[in-house]
């Protein structure tokens, strides 16, 4: 059985052979050429299994997974699959959970399966996951106990005809963790109650005892559908293969220095590509230890990385600002932390000093999309600069273009940046029209339209602008809202700020600053307008200043700009986002 997906006849999209970086780009002590292992996924879970079977693979609270018990339990699965699932290869199962032990086994059982893995969101509703489980065609599910309700009506009305159904105490020992807050939503275990037609408990499965045929799935077959978040119309599924992925995987591990002795906090959500590839497929291939949350707890993070001697964490930005803000940060062993990683945004340049000073951290920024197994460009660990996405990546051609005229801007001034790579995946999954939009050839190489702005420094760094249609257009002077908020945040009563644009019957459009102020400030509307007419431009400083105790977020920590952004164009008042 074949399954070739490459997009473009005459298009290489596999490396032929080692990749390199730009030999003109500093990097310290970073390895200037990588040779991709040639395992897939499933694969790197077998073999740090028969490297290091008694080692610990996934800490969840006080509880302990071995590898040895991890690739059982993975193998258990992956033949329910096949056997009671009637899952084949290339079959597409939705994956919808928190952070868990239960995910990983789940997302390595579909892979052991040869077939493709779904990865929801887990705030997505009915509806929204409807358009998902048609979309990708998918026959099978796993699903959190929480999180049932939205996926059951789908059976039979849909391709799915499979629900495995988990809970997340079943994953933790019988004696407790008085040292450890544990939400009683995560304590719940499996009562064997009735659950919806089509579905049953994940001991049900696992006490089947079913043995999975042997691995046919190569490198270029499909491993993942991920999909976007559906900014621009629904949601899209980002086509990755066991090679986009690896290239991404394996390269960012190489370029971070990381190695099987890394302990890996994974606290983002593992439905997004930032904590899966971070959380679960890097510490796999590694052999190294993952030390997982379901959610975001600032203190339970702090306990977590001083008890297991975290030394990898990538989180986005604002997770850095509140976990460095908490009250008695002080008080925790954080020494073993040695890298961390993340992107979407620069640190704010009090969280990035306090890092520095007191525990030795440079916050090492990174650049990546769904699109690109998230790791493209990124800064060495020796040469990072603050502010900055990085350079190029093993193998990667990045370059910044005009969007109207598509031929390259010279170094320093803004244009959209596209990339080629490995890394990349092959196209979205069923859209013909948007891979036409979103890919272009330039040298006879296919390029991705990333949809981000950016500038190239003299030294070949490149530095974020903004997204494409992330733009204050005032009076004609066009605003960057990210060189704002990079300004605000260097007012001392400001912990978070986005900027958006605002409607103003003189200006067009006129800069609006959404603000959370720290802990005790009394900084008022006046005093930072004033202020922010003194720190930049008169043409970028704010016009408008609103307060509010929260800014929203996407599923991943991310500030969620548009949704800000809609609700000011439609007239609706800002919600106080109040925990």
């Amino acid at each position: 059985m074949t399954h070739n997906y490459l997009p473009d006849a005459g298009v290489t999209a596999v490396p032929a052979g080692p990749l390199a970086v730009d030999a003109a780009v500093a990097l310290g002590d970073v390895p200037r050429v990588f040779h991709m292992p040639h395992t897939t996924l499933a694969e790197n879970l077998e073999i740090s299994a028969r490297r290091f079977p008694d080692k610990v693979a996934v800490q969840f609270y006080h509880g302990a997974t071995t590898y040895a018990e991890l690739l059982a339990q993975v193998e258990r699965m992956a033949g329910y699959l096949q056997q009671a699932c009637g899952v084949r290869r290339g079959d597409r199962v939705v994956l919808l959970s928190q952070n868990s032990p239960q995910f990983i086994v789940a997302y390595h059982a579909i892979l052991r399966a040869d077939a493709v893995v779904v990865p929801a969101n887990a705030m997505l509703l009915e509806d929204e996951l409807r358009h998902i489980v048609t979309d990708s065609g998918a026959v099978a599910a796993f699903a959190a106990s929480e999180l049932v309700g939205q996926v059951a009506p789908l059976v039979g009305t849909t391709p799915l005809r499979h629900v495995i159904v988990h809970h997340y105490g079943d994953a933790l020992p019988a004696q407790p963790d008085d040292g450890l807050s544990i939400p009683d939503w995560v304590q719940q275990r499996s009562s064997g109650t009735a659950l919806p037609a089509g579905a049953v408990h994940w001991q049900q499965a696992m006490a089947a005892g079913s043995t999975p045929s042997p691995r046919s799935a190569g490198l270029d077959d499909l491993c993942m559908l991920p999909y976007t978040s559906g900014t621009t119309g629904a949601p899209k599924a980002c086509m990755h293969t066991h090679r986009t992925v690896m290239v991404s995987v394996a390269g960012s591990q190489l370029w971070r220095r990381s190695h099987a002795e890394s302990t890996f906090l994974a606290v983002a959500p593992m439905f997004h590509l930032l904590g899966l590839q971070n959380g679960v497929n890097a510490p796999v291939y590694m052999g190294g230890t993952i030390v997982l949350l379901p959610r975001w707890d600032r203190r339970t993070v702090a306990q977590l990385v001083a008890r297991h001697r975290v030394t990898f964490w990538a989180a986005p930005p604002p997770m850095l600002v509140e976990f460095f803000a908490q009250p008695g940060i002080e008080s925790f062993d954080l020494s073993s932390l040695a890298c961390v990683v993340g992107g979407g945004a620069a640190v704010p340049d009090s969280t990035a000093r306090l890092m520095k000073e007191r525990y030795g951290l440079q916050f090492v920024e990174g650049y990546g999309l769904t699109e690109t197994a998230s790791f493209i460009i990124a800064n060495p660990l020796a040469a990072a600069r603050s502010g900055h996405l990085g350079v190029p990546t093993y193998g990667v051609d990045a370059r910044v273009i005009d969007p109207a005229t598509l031929t390259e801007v010279p170094r320093g001034e803004v244009g959209e940046i596209v990339v080629h790579g490995a890394q990349v995946m092959l196209g979205y999954w069923n859209q013909p029209a948007a891979n036409a939009e979103s890919f272009i050839t330039i040298d006879g190489k296919r390029f991705f339209r990333t949809g981000d702005l950016a500038s190239v420094d003299a030294d070949g760094y490149f530095v974020m602008r903004d997204r494409l249609k992330r733009m204050v257009n005032a009076s004609g002077y066009k605003v960057w809202p990210a060189e704002v908020e990079a300004i605000l945040h260097t007012h001392p009563a400001i912990l978070e700020a986005c900027v958006i644009a605002a409607r103003d019957p003189h200006r067009g459009e006129t800069v609006k600053a959404v603000i959370v102020r720290r802990d005790g400030a009394g900084v008022s509307e006046e005093e930072l307008l004033a202020w922010c007419r003194t720190s930049m431009a008169t043409y970028k400083a704010p016009r408008i200043v609103q307060f509010v105790e929260r800014l929203p977020r996407s599923a991943t920590g991310k500030i969620a700009w548009r949704e800000l952004q809609e609700q000011e164009m439609q007239g609706a008042p800002l919600p106080n986002h109040k925990a």
